[in-house]
């Protein structure tokens, strides 16, 4: 049993981490301010971007369900494994030798995810190798026979698992793989002779993450003894794969869904070799499952889905909007599919549309038939999949007779009462009435009827709707007439960050100013230490901070030891403080290390400040000019301030003491009036005396803009 993973092992993995990479590869991400990044959440289901991603920090946090943290929090939650496995999974990524103490063992269940993935690789790598086999002479017939040539075999990975009881279990054991291992990774089965091959005598597809992992495989019949009678089987879930949250494709298409935040859904493995070597470079397949929420979910963090960016404006395929096209048969299994996505289409919130070929034809025997031209025209000419059932509905009626017309409204009411966008829904009533020849007051009647008793929630998405710190998702923050041409933060802009800031954090429900002071410094503590005045920050004390929550954080702070010494890596301070304060205060410091300062954007080229967060390496100017938002920063020695950040950090650390002397001084005058006169009266007297001529020096420091 290994060990525990040595520390400084660990800290080698941080610092190569890319969190912006890691991240990106799951999420569309979009620069929110100075280093900076929004997007939709990958754990919680949402509509509007409130996931907050820091690369210069090597900090994320979602606002809207609350999870954040570094970069193994990351993969621990997207990857639903441990911390020790969260290290080894990036490990992997960056060829990182990990080593581990003997001496203190560490419990794990079942086989580890790196090795299911490693399992999966080799058997990619054995079916592919037996594709040239003699045996495999039906596979390679079968894909020659839908135009497929041995040089797009292999770029879709197109392999052969052999006849037999145990190849790939045999070959995979030579390879030092356990059997509970091939049976983790959904690669054998167990049975009464012993451990023998899913997949057997059949044409093998790998079916890989965004990242292009191996997680499972598809495989087609091609022998008509073979025992399982299922033209294809899939991988059973496992660890790694479950069908209902995986696409295939999605490897190949994922850069180009998210340049063109366009997709195409369609059937099958062979489909989507088809689209994609006819120019179709955005098509994902479903395998062995329907089009589900999970798989929606995937697809709007990649188009980047929103409310007003996904809506059709300017017509079918055109730019700046979001297109998502399924790919059915004219027939009624095609109509039940579409039925179904129908009632994701709320979900998506973008125009969802329907393609079906001529005389019923899939994308792969289109190809074949028509060539590449006619695929790329059947995604060109896709129709809206709201008219495409609701067409489809009023096609099964004979529309010339009355109990027909009254057949069609009532079929196709239920239908345009489910479209949430009220904006939508009267236009489609309209429509509907006209193409079924009936006065539109007895299709608007019906319909309404319908949306009460299916209590369908009204939505208009023409409604503007913003982020939760009203900049739109877009990058500058401050051009908006509260700056100077020097790129510095009007006192009103700062005041109303500073509140929004208060009022939208999750952790302590209050807006006072007390409480915005306590909390703008420690967000800046959190984000830049080094702005932070040394000298005045000796001075402060658990006493200096009322409410709890920062009180709380000041002396995890204290027990991380302080400020840090400035060669301190950034993801390392984080973590040493996320560890001090434990997990009560770990979601705070995750909210104040992506929260913004209202500070000026530093990629702006404005007099040095931290921009819209402050981020460490987002437009800080390096040597050789601006480092890149996207770079590692976690890996980096914490960066100098800016002289705005060290000002502002300044002025927060003198207001934090100057209240700190006026509760003093109230302390001990209550006190005074309740002595009699004497030496202990005069003493505290003194101590006054002396605690007002330090806060008026404190007050003329902050007034007068004298600290550095």
């Amino acid at each position: 049993m290994p060990g525990l993973i040595l520390k400084e092992d660990i800290e080698k993995v941080r610092a190569a981490a890319d969190l912006y990479d890691i991240v990106s590869a799951d999420v569309t991400l979009k620069p929110s301010g100075s280093g900076t990044y929004m997007g939709l959440c990958p754990f919680h289901d949402e509509k509007t971007p409130s996931f907050s991603v820091r690369p210069g920090l090597g900090a994320w946090h979602c606002f809207g369900c609350g999870l954040g943290g570094d970069v193994f929090k990351y993969v621990e939650q997207s990857e639903n494994v441990g911390f020790a496995d969260a290290v080894e999974i990036l490990a992997d990524k960056y060829h990182i030798e990990l080593r581990y103490d003997s001496n203190q063992p560490q419990q794990r269940q079942g086989s580890k995810r790196s090795r299911l993935l490693e399992a999966n690789e080799a058997a990619q790598k054995f079916f592919v190798s037996q594709i040239m086999s003699k045996e495999a002479l039906a596979a390679r017939k079968l894909l020659a026979g839908r135009n497929f040539s041995q040089a797009d075999c292999e770029r879709f990975g197109c392999g052969y698992a052999p006849q037999g009881w145990d190849n790939l279990v045999r070959h995979l054991a030579s390879k030092g793989f356990t059997q509970q291992e091939m049976l983790d990774a959904g690669l054998a089965r167990q049975g009464q002779r012993g451990v023998y091959d899913y997949f057997r005598g059949r044409v093998t597809w790998p079916i890989r993450d965004a990242t292009g992992r191996a997680l499972g495989f598809g495989a087609r019949k091609l022998f008509d003894d073979d025992t399982i009678q299922a033209k294809y089987i899939n991988t059973p879930d496992t660890t790694l794969y479950h069908k209902n949250q995986v696409l295939y494709g999605l490897d190949l298409a994922k850069a180009n869904i998210v340049k063109k935040r366009q997709v195409v859904i369609v059937e099958g493995y062979t489909d989507v070799m088809a689209c994609h070597l006819a120019g179709v470079d955005t098509a994902v397949a479903t395998c062995g499952t329907a089009f589900g929420n999970e798989h929606a979910k995937i697809v709007r963090r990649l188009i980047s889905d929103d409310k007003l960016g996904a809506l059709q404006l300017i017509g079918p395929g055109k730019n700046h909007t979001s297109r998502v096209v399924f790919t059915f048969d004219g027939d009624a299994a095609g109509q039940k599919a579409a039925l179904h996505a129908f009632g994701l289409d709320g979900a998506f919130l973008s125009q969802t549309f329907v393609a079906v070929a001529d005389n019923n034809l899939d994308p792969c025997d289109l190809r074949i038939q028509q060539g590449d031209t006619a695929v790329r025209r059947l995604v060109e000419n896709a129709s809206p999949l709201y008219d495409f059932v609701i067409n489809a509905a009023i096609d099964q009626f004979g529309t010339e007779y009355t109990t027909g017309q009254m057949g069609a409204v009532k079929a196709v009411a239920p239908i345009i009462a489910q479209i949430r966008d009220r904006s939508l829904v009267d236009m489609y009533a309209r429509k509907a009435a006209r193409r079924i020849g009936v006065d539109l007051d007895v299709m608007i009647r019906e319909v309404q009827t319908a949306r009460r008793r299916l209590r369908v929630r009204d939505e208009d998405a023409y409604a503007p709707r913003g982020n939760r710190y009203g900049n739109n998702g877009g990058g500058d923050r401050f051009g908006d007439g509260y700056g100077d041409d020097r790129g510095a933060v009007s006192p009103a802009r700062r005041r109303q960050i500073e509140h929004q800031d208060a009022l939208m954090q999750g952790y302590y429900r209050v807006d006072d100013a007390v409480f915005i002071c306590e909390q703008q410094f420690m967000g800046i503590l959190i984000q830049v230490p080094r702005a932070v005045n040394r000298d005045l920050f000796s001075r402060l004390d658990e006493e200096s901070f009322t409410t709890p929550v920062f009180r709380s954080l000041y002396q995890a702070l204290e027990t991380a030891g302080g400020l840090p010494p400035d060669e301190t890596p950034q993801g390392l301070w984080l973590h040493n403080l996320s560890k001090a304060a434990g997990p009560m205060l770990e979601q705070v410091i995750n909210e104040l290390a992506v929260m913004p300062l209202p500070l000026p954007n530093l990629d702006k080229g404005g007099a040095g400040g931290s921009g819209s967060g402050s981020g460490a390496n987002g437009g800080v100017p390096g040597p050789d000019g601006p480092i890149d938002p996207q770079a590692n920063g976690a890996a980096n020695p914490l960066r100098p301030a800016s002289e705005a950040e060290r000002q502002y950090a300044s002025e927060l650390l003198v207001r934090l003491l100057d209240m700190a002397c006026m509760r003093r001084i109230a302390m001990w005058k209550r006190r005074m009036n309740l002595l009699p006169e004497g030496e202990e009266k005069f003493r505290l007297l003194g101590e006054i005396t002396k605690q007002e001529a330090s806060r008026k020096n404190l007050q003329a420091e902050i007034y007068g803009n004298t600290v550095g």
